[in-house]
């Protein structure tokens, strides 16, 4: 057993045995090869250290001319590109050309209006093609000399080249500062400004303004409450088109020219459409001319102001704007139009503010003041649209000339006004009174001149005249009256003065009419109560106040009256206390004197009503008349109740009715013959003692 096991152990020690020496074998094999490995790699890297010597020229030859290839790109590229520019530039002018022609021959102007939106495509190509042109060129032409300098001093190349890209340089650089300057301002671009600039014109001389019309004529045709409103101006071809110059010409440098062409042009246009109104007018306009123009001519011309005024601001000016801001809207961010507006809105108001001026700077007659209301008011009316038409900054100078001439207009209307009251209160100096005691005339255009301004039409404007005024005077902070108060006292100030008028008239009469100035009185005072009465003035001052002042004082003037004319005549035929104490003979002779003396007086006074004693109202007339007969008539009626059967020849003597016919044709100031009874008028064929005339008055009136 033991000895398979050494056996065994024999056998495997024998076996590593050759496994080692094989190995070892293997291994010194292998030391072999790797010595003859080290020997190739020797005389390889002899090989490759050689051959890198012999390459080491080569690889610095083609790094330079990858260096020279990359410069050279660097030039040649943009230069290529200018070339391109060029070309372009060319095919682009010869579009231009064919546009232009195309431009000329076409006569429907929807189809030309596009052609001219292609012909600016065209102007702005060949603008941003000559612009690159402008831009790349000396960059280019600098690279390429860089070029030229660099081969010259590295002699990448050979002369002949050299001296090929020298002569190009020069012809580039020549061919640069002469053609791109004539391109720039001498060459089609240039024509082609031009001809925009005149399309740009001819357009904008093309639309116009419609439909601007004149209220009057606007009634005739049926038209009364015209709505004034801007329209709009232009389609959106042509607003489109004029758009496009306009920033192809700004573009171009050349927004000046384009602003002037504009403001010429547009100018032009609103002054032609509003000339279609025929504004005559408005030639004059300084105050001495004014002042010097017929009353009738000068109403027409305020009123017509007003009017075209309104209609210059409302339609004119607002569908400029709207039109003005549509065209150059899009230069400069939109600064330059406004400023173009306004030059031409300028001009056209500065001509109605000079007329509006003038007006106001006129002499203060009275008939003035309600011209001057009216441009007052049509310019608060006008103020917000005004405002809006010229909001903007550029706007100003032209708010501020119209709040002057507010300002004007206010102080004009308030100077008129209380002249209008010292022209009254005056009138009375070195002016005879009436000689028949009637309404004087100053009294009558007083009273008609204060009821027009009470309307409602006047009283509101003249009432914020005053408001204004008074804030001026007391300043913002002060509070001033309401408008009807202040309207009041300012209508009461003239009424007192015309009452201060009427009583210097009144003691202005001679001494021996003791009845005229009464009857004067009575005249004006109820004239000036009647004219009032249930009018907007007298809802103004009051039924008290007109009652207190005027009414009262006509009815104690119609009692003086009576009281100095009828009265005396009617003691006439009072009873004497002593007459029952005379003789029968006696009394008849007293009696006979009276009634002589009653028909005397009676005579005297239908002489006197004939010729200065006027009552001209019908209603006023009426009432003294019935007045009197219910004085005189029972008092007569009785005497010849009492003492006919004492008169001889009592059938002679005029009768109660007689004496009321003739008391009639007295007041209705008809001939009256004094006749007496059986007597034949032969001018009338009748029988009647005195014919009254006319037809029956009302006896329904107020008595005294």
């Amino acid at each position: 057993m033991a000895t398979r096991e050494g056996d065994s152990r024999l056998s495997d020690l024998k076996l590593a045995y050759r496994d080692l020496r094989t190995l070892l074998k293997a291994s010194a094999l292998m030391e072999q090869n790797l010595k003859n490995m080290d020997k190739k790699f020797d005389v390889i890297d002899e090989t490759l250290t050689s051959a890198s010597r012999r390459v080491a020229p080569l690889q610095s030859l083609s790094m330079a001319t990858k260096a020279l290839e990359t410069r050279i790109n660097r030039a040649v590229t943009p230069a290529l590109a200018l070339l391109d520019n060029f070309k372009l530039s060319e095919s682009i002018q010869n579009k231009l050309l064919d546009l232009s022609s195309k431009l000329s021959n076409e006569k429907n102007m929807n189809k030309r209006f596009k052609t001219l939106i292609k012909y600016v495509d065209c102007v702005d190509q060949l603008k941003a093609a000559i612009s690159s042109i402008c831009e790349e060129g000396e960059p280019v032409i600098q690279r390429l000399q860089e070029v030229v300098e660099f081969l010259s001093r590295t002699k990448a190349t050979d002369q002949y080249r050299t001296h090929r890209l020298r002569e190009t340089l020069i012809t580039l650089k020549a061919l640069y500062e002469t053609e791109v300057d004539a391109m720039r301002f001498e060459g089609l671009l240039d024509e082609a400004l031009l001809n925009l600039q005149d399309e740009y014109e001819s357009i904008l001389q093309q639309i116009k303004h419609q439909n601007i019309v004149d209220r009057s004529q606007a009634a005739h045709k049926g038209d009364d409450q015209m709505v004034i409103m801007g329209s709009n101006l232009g389609t959106e071809l042509e607003i489109e088109i004029l758009r496009r110059i306009s920033q192809t010409l700004a573009a171009e440098d050349c927004v000046d020219i384009s602003i002037d062409i504009y403001v010429k042009v547009r100018y032009r246009r609103v002054a032609k459409a509003l000339m279609r109104l025929n504004p005559e007018y408005l030639r004059t306009h300084s105050p001495e001319e004014i002042d010097e123009m017929a009353w009738e001519n000068l109403e027409t011309a305020i009123t017509l102001w007003i009017q075209h005024f309104e209609l210059a601001v409302k339609a004119v000016l607002v569908s400029e704007k709207k039109f003005c801001e549509q065209v150059l809207g899009g230069i400069m961010d939109g600064l330059v139009w406004p400023e173009c507006f306004v030059k031409i809105a300028d001009k056209i108001m500065a001509v109605f503010f000079r007329f509006g001026e003038g007006v106001a700077r006129s002499s203060k007659e009275p008939q003035k003041l309600f011209k001057l209301l009216d441009m007052f008011e049509s310019l608060e009316k006008l103020n917000p649209a005004f405002s809006q038409v010229f909001d903007d900054e550029s706007g100003t100078d032209i708010c501020i000339r119209f709040r002057e001439l507010e300002k004007l207009l206010i102080h004009a209307s308030s100077k008129v006004f209380w002249e209008f009251g010292l022209q009254i209160e005056g009138n009375s100096d070195g002016v005879p009174p009436p000689q028949d005691g009637s309404v004087p005339k100053i009294v009558r255009y007083a009273v008609n001149y204060l009821k027009y301004l009470a309307t409602e039409a006047y009283s509101v404007p003249m009432a914020r005249v005053l408001r204004t005024e008074q804030i001026w005077k007391a300043g913002i902070l002060s509070r001033p009256e309401s408008d009807e108060n202040l309207l009041r006292d300012a209508v009461s100030n003239i009424m007192e003065a015309l009452q201060r008028n009427v009583e210097a008239k009144r003691s202005g009469y001679r001494v021996d009419k003791l009845a005229l100035p009464h009857v004067f009185a009575m005249n004006t005072y109820w004239y000036i109560y009647m004219r009032t009465k249930n009018t907007e003035l007298g809802k103004l001052l009051g039924d008290q106040y007109m009652k207190k002042n005027y009414k009262v004082i006509a009815e104690e003037s119609a009692y003086m009256y009576q009281k100095i004319v009828w009265v005396p005549l009617v003691r006439v035929l009072e009873k004497d206390s002593d007459l029952e104490l005379e003789s029968k003979e006696a009394m008849v002779g007293l009696i006979r004197e009276k009634m002589e003396a009653f028909i005397k007086g009676l005579d005297d006074v239908s002489k006197r009503h004939k010729g200065y004693y006027s009552i001209p109202d019908a209603d006023l007339k009426e009432q003294i008349r019935l007045a009197t007969v219910r004085l005189v008539i029972p008092a007569y009626s009785e005497f010849m109740d009492a003492f006919s059967v004492l008169l001889p020849g009592k059938s002679s003597y005029l009768s109660p009715e007689s004496v009321q016919e003739l008391l009639c044709r007295i007041f209705e100031g008809g001939e009256v013959k004094l006749k007496r009874r059986g007597s034949r008028d032969r001018t009338a064929g009748g029988s009647s003692a005195v014919d009254c005339g006319g037809e029956g008055l009302p006896t329904d009136q107020v008595k005294y």
